[in-house]
């Protein structure tokens, strides 16, 4: 129910003019109130030469035998080990959901403009301590007909249009993966969140950290059990973007709505309290739902709104995370 928005065409909106400086002066609202506070976490808990395999070298006097590379020592004749990284850079990965969904708001921002904020708030923090950072990006697969009415239950998900963007460390390539995520057109249709997000389990990765910026208005068995994977090996972060009319409805009287994943069209009576009270009942149960499955899959939990300064619930919710932390709990 939460999901239906304004009436809009089915076809692509065109994407939002992202000039240099307005990514600049988003970066530069970023460095002012969050800057710091991110910084200073790495994956490794112990000082010392590491524990992440690395490169392997010829073997010289004095190296410590039990990291000796017997494999390519077998494959040379040469008597090589193994190096080993320590875990001092931290790699991050976006998992960026850009579904139709997300091209809806009636507060400040556009949900679509608080993942890009979101995203350049994460890339930014991430690139200033060393560290590396990659995406993938996932929207909508085809174009989804309006329909009056549509009998029997909604069409399938389908992969969606999925692009990897590799994790690398760097200003430049930092401004690249913000670029490239602020100017992804939004497709029509339904994308499937549990294969933008598996798509970071497959091949596994060093462990380090990912955020999984959404709506999450998909349904939770299709995206909960990636979220656990997920978790085994990283710490994980779900940003949830929503706006305050999948909340609640205003009383307008007749409003059309659509679902922009599948063109299904309504006209809702919106002046029936009763109505009302049931669309308020059902996004809370959907709210709740979604909580639980991020919360079941260990994920840290920060919900971004459309109507509310974002910036201020990140460093609220940062500062808690520390705060945690320091007194020896995990969340």
């Amino acid at each position: 129910m939460a999901r239906a928005a304004a009436v809009t065409s089915p076809t692509p909106r065109p994407v939002p003019d992202r000039s240099e400086a307005v990514l600049s002066r988003l970066q530069l609202l970023v460095t002012r109130k969050l800057d710091g506070l991110l910084q200073g976490d790495y994956a490794g808990l112990l000082p010392g030469p590491g524990s992440e395999a690395g490169e392997s070298r010829e073997y010289r006097p004095g190296d410590d035998v039990r990291r000796m590379d017997w494999p390519v020592t077998a494959r040379t004749t040469t008597p090589h080990v193994r190096r080993t990284v320590a875990d001092r850079e931290l790699e991050t990965w976006l998992a960026v959901d850009l579904s139709a969904s997300l091209d809806f708001g009636t507060g400040k921002w556009l949900k679509r403009e608080v993942v890009v904020a979101a995203v350049a708030a994460i890339t930014h923090l991430t690139v200033r301590g060393g560290n590396r950072i990659g995406a993938v990006i996932g929207t909508g697969g085809g174009s989804a007909p309006a329909r009056r009415w549509r009998v029997g239950p909604p069409p399938p998900a389908g992969p969606g249009v999925l692009t990897r963007l590799p994790a690398r460390s760097g200003r430049k390539e930092a401004q690249g993966l913000l670029r490239t995520v602020a100017g992804t057109a939004i497709q029509p249709g339904r994308g499937d969140l549990g294969a933008l997000i598996e798509m970071l389990n497959r091949p596994p990765r060093r462990r380090g950290v990912v955020v999984v910026v959404s709506d999450f208005l998909a349904p939770p068995e299709q995206w909960a059990r990636p979220m656990r994977k997920l978790r085994v090996r990283h710490d994980v972060l779900a940003i949830e973007v929503i706006d305050p009319r999948e909340l609640e409805l205003p009383d307008v009287g007749v409003l059309p709505v659509v679902d922009p994943e599948t063109g299904e069209l309504h006209e809702v009576q919106t002046a029936d309290p009763r109505l009302r009270q049931r669309y308020a009942d059902a996004a809370t149960a959907q709210r709740a739902a979604i909580a639980a499955a991020l919360r079941g899959a260990g994920a840290a939990h920060l919900r971004l709104r459309t109507d509310r300064d974002w910036l201020l619930d990140m460093v609220r919710f940062v500062a808690a995370q520390r705060h945690a932390r320091t007194r020896g709990t995990t969340r």
